[in-house]
């Protein structure tokens, strides 16, 4: 199952996951991006994002306005919905309307790879980023072990170019996998001083002394976080059209 956590009161971009993406409301464009692939739902804390789902035969459940992050309330989505303790859930991020349908399939196939493995808490993905690029803060880095295990997550440019000429920066992307009852344990762990210090929910995982397994995909997808990613989407559609 692909949940989609829609928080309304975004604090950097207000009520963005409602912008309009080519005709669509931003939750609703990332949905039918990926609607072919599995059963989708969107959890969300508002009861204007559920009407608007519903207005497009998208599932939503509401969920509490106390989550601290997106997979608290993804969580919850799954709890409301008796999914089993085994079932794959996919967390795909709102704000990513140009999500490509073979990257939740990639990542689908690593769940199922590390399923045995109670260490690795979650399944997450990266792309190659220029250096110019991982210099945003808006975009997270993460540099992986030598069998593409995380090894920290970062707003920074991770990890530091003392010499220069570094080319390998690795931009996460915002999807991450779980067996059910791996996302029940997440969620059980309490919130880590790196978690808080970056504002990074994954981080959570690693504090606790659990794995992160990633796979690399080649992507055109971005998040939007601020109003300037918004005009970059719209250009993007434009161009298309």
């Amino acid at each position: 199952m692909i949940i989609i956590p829609a928080r309304l009161g975004s604090t950097r971009f207000p009520e963005k996951v409602l912008a309009d993406i080519g005709g669509y409301p931003m939750v609703v464009a990332t949905a039918k991006a990926v609607e072919a692939i599995d059963r989708v739902v969107v959890a969300t804390d508002s009861e204007k994002v559920a009407a608007i789902c519903l207005e497009y035969d998208i599932k939503a459940v509401l969920t509490s306005s106390r989550h601290t992050s997106g997979t608290d309330r993804i969580n919850e989505a799954a709890s409301r919905l008796g999914l089993d303790e085994n079932e794959i859930i996919i967390n795909v991020q709102a704000d990513e309307p140009f999500i490509e349908p073979e990257i939740v399939d990639d990542l689908k196939r690593l769940v199922e790879k590390q399923s045995r493995d109670e260490n690795v808490m979650i399944c997450s993905a990266y792309k190659s980023v220029t250096a110019e690029e991982a210099a945003d803060p808006n975009l997270v880095k993460v540099v992986t072990d030598e069998s593409d295990y995380a090894l920290y997550f970062s707003r920074s440019p991770v990890p530091f170019d003392r010499e220069g000429g570094f080319d390998g920066y690795k931009g996460h992307i915002g999807i991450y996998g779980f067996r059910h009852r791996m996302l029940e344990r997440f969620c059980s762990l309490p919130s880590s001083v790196l978690e808080q210090t970056e504002k990074l929910e994954q981080l959570r995982a690693l504090s606790h002394g659990f794995k992160i397994s990633m796979c690399r995909v080649e992507t055109q997808s971005f998040g939007i976080d601020t109003p300037e990613d918004l005009q970059k989407a719209l250009q993007r559609i434009k161009r298309q059209v």
